[in-house]
């Protein structure tokens, strides 16, 4: 039976360390979340907070701005939205796609006349409208799946958060994001309320029905303790990568990446990665492998392509990382 807990929260930092104590500490089942954030953009684990919230606006209009632990790109999040996380076993992680926890979300939305179909790298969408967007962290064999749920937000507010890379979208930025999204309560019979769709999203993940679950009062202050540490802290939203001497950026269909490296001698001394790209893990492993490494086409390939790419960087290929590397425009 499919566990199921509530954060009782619509703070970012707290519902984001309320989901990570869960993949990490609760190793056992598979694991439901719904939840809600007041005004906050959320930003990738890879990305640069700066470059993807409009900051000025943010605090003028009382919006938080969080990092998540997961890749992907900013997502704007209110009341408006419904987000779900599910944690279960990663299993292999080879054959671990994005589609195995889109696939029962679509159903559910689909059960209740919502036309949406995964579509894209990461999207759900309805009628081309992009109503979801999702990313995967793994953690020690479990793997946390999140994505968005866009009942009816205030697209106005959503355009103005967040700054989108101007070649994600064609025309004006602002005018661009709203016309691509969509709300699922545009596709439910009038009258349905966010509760209404909420009960109706549980009963169709979990047919079989829920076993509720609630964390003592130990473990609330293990992630009280989380999001005061991490997730509140300005150094884990705001810190960026070193501003390394060489730096060159390129877009994938996998998503867009930026590498930035200190090379000396004619050896890469260090390196950082940023991103939209879907990372199911932090980069460290593929900066470690660049350490010391010869400057040159054949040594970062052969560097990085044994490393565990796939969880990395996504959709992104060794080859297509070191194109950008090299094939600087």
């Amino acid at each position: 039976m499919l566990k199921y807990a509530q954060t009782g929260s619509t703070d970012a930092a707290y519902n984001l360390s309320f989901e990570e104590y869960i993949l990490t500490h609760k190793r056992q089942g598979d694991w439901l979340l719904l939840w809600q954030n007041s005004p906050t953009v959320v930003v990738g684990l890879n990305q640069v907070a700066e470059a993807e919230a409009d900051l000025a606006y943010c605090a003028a209009h009382g919006v938080a701005v969080v990092r998540r632990a997961t890749g992907g790109g900013a997502v704007y999040h209110d009341l408006g939205n419904l987000n779900y996380s599910l944690i279960s076993d990663a299993g292999e992680e080879a054959s671990l796609s994005l589609a195995r926890f889109m696939r029962p979300v679509c159903e559910a939305l689909r059960s209740m006349g919502v036309p949406a179909e995964a579509t894209g790298r990461n999207d759900i969408t309805i009628e081309g409208l992009k109503v979801s967007g999702t990313a995967q962290r793994l953690y020690s064999g479990r793997v946390l799946h999140h994505g968005t749920l866009l009942f009816k937000t205030d697209r106005e507010a959503m355009a103005a958060a967040l700054r989108p890379a101007p070649d994600k979208f064609s025309g004006k930025a602002a005018k661009s994001v709203r016309s691509r999204v969509g709300e699922i309560s545009g596709f439910l019979p009038r009258g349905t309320t966010l509760e209404g769709f909420r009960s109706a999203l549980l009963a169709a993940l979990a047919p079989e029905g829920l076993a509720r679950e609630e964390l003592t009062a130990g473990e609330l202050a293990e992630v009280e303790r989380l999001a005061r540490e991490k997730y509140s802290s300005p150094s884990w939203t705001f810190g960026r990568a070193p501003d390394f001497g060489f730096k060159s950026s390129r877009r994938f269909p996998g998503g867009s990446i930026s590498v930035s490296l200190d090379v000396s001698g004619g050896r890469i001394r260090g390196a950082a990665v940023s991103g939209d790209f879907m990372a199911a893990v932090p980069p460290d492993e593929l900066i470690e492998a660049l350490k010391g490494v010869e400057f040159s086409r054949e040594s970062v390939y052969n560097a990085v392509k044994s490393t565990n790419f796939p969880a990395i960087l996504g959709g992104i290929t060794p080859e297509e990382f070191t194109d950008t590397v090299f094939d600087r425009d």
